[in-house]
């Protein structure tokens, strides 16, 4: 499932596209052609995230909002002489004049009105990627955290105690604090929650600028390199996408990822732990696999 950090990126593509100008707006695969006759022609206003929500405002119109689910993509692209034919089942076009966006596969595709839109966040806990934003409180998430006996790694999977954190970030920000991932949300100590919690303000930047998640200490020291001083919380698609590498492999929209996907914990079950050397557990939790080092992740 898309994490929190894709959204965002969507996000700014889509603001980048479309923002100030109208979109001609249809459902190739005809599921979603009511709400595209309702939107089609009207002016985007700007496309924002929360969590793994996407929110589409258009002038004069309701709101689209969007949740990619598992296997949902949003690809935003540039076209010359016109956009190609739709491929594939095709939910929602949005084409403006020099780029198209198409969406295939989601969760949710709804139009809304505003109050929906905060009562849907309202759902939520804060979102890493929204620091600053009035409400956006890691004390919010705590209070919810301290009234649950379930793990704290189906803690972070739950969207109403903190938004956006998918199945990569929560086994590696886990890690990265050597936090028990079975210790009951309400045993774990605040100072753990919101030490975790600044990890993922930090960490979620990296993956909004360079498409991928990056939790690998070398790694990060390599993409603050390449941002050349730029706050990656600052990501603007007018940069150019991540930056040029070859290694790694393609990304949702056709970008070339500079880092090789690795991981302190993610998807290295049985393999030696990075830092002790001893062997990478998995089990499944809220429905995900989880991995963990049973030696490094004592604390609470």
């Amino acid at each position: 499932m898309p994490e929190g950090h894709t959204l965002h990126r969507l996000a700014g593509a889509l603001d980048h596209a479309f923002a100030g100008r109208p979109a001609v707006v249809t459902s190739p695969q005809g599921r979603f052609a009511d709400g595209a006759a309702l939107l089609t022609g009207h002016a985007v206003e700007a496309a924002e995230a929360f969590g793994k929500h996407l929110f589409v405002r258009f002038a004069d119109a309701p709101v689209l909002n969007v949740h990619l689910g598992l296997i949902g993509s949003f690809d935003v692209l540039p076209y010359a002489g016109g956009p190609p034919p739709p491929v594939g089942a095709v939910r929602v076009r949005m084409v403006g004049e020099q780029t198209y966006a198409d969406l295939r596969g989601p969760t949710l595709v709804q139009l809304v009105g505003p109050e929906q839109v905060e009562e849907t966040i309202a759902r939520l806990g804060p979102d890493p990627l929204r620091v600053g934003t009035p409400g956006n409180d890691p004390e919010r998430s705590l209070a919810r955290l301290a009234r649950t006996s379930r793990p704290v790694a189906e803690c972070l999977m739950d969207q109403s105690i903190i938004a956006g954190v998918g199945n990569v970030y929560r086994a590696e920000v886990l890690f990265r604090h050597r936090i028990d991932p079975f210790v009951p949300g309400n045993k774990l100590k605040p100072k753990s929650w919101l030490a975790m919690w600044e990890d993922l303000v930090a960490l979620l930047p990296y993956g909004v600028a360079f498409g991928q998640i990056i939790t690998l200490d070398e790694q990060l020291a390599e993409a603050r390199e390449l941002l050349d001083g730029r706050d990656p919380a600052a990501y603007d698609p007018s940069w150019g996408g991540v930056m040029p590498g070859e290694r790694g492999d393609v990304v949702r929209g056709g970008d070339a990822s500079p880092f090789e996907r690795e991981y302190y914990v993610y998807k290295r079950d049985g393999l030696p732990c990075r830092v002790c050397g001893s062997r990478v557990r998995t089990r499944v939790l809220a429905g995900r696999n989880l991995f963990w080092c049973g030696r490094c992740q004592r604390r609470h």
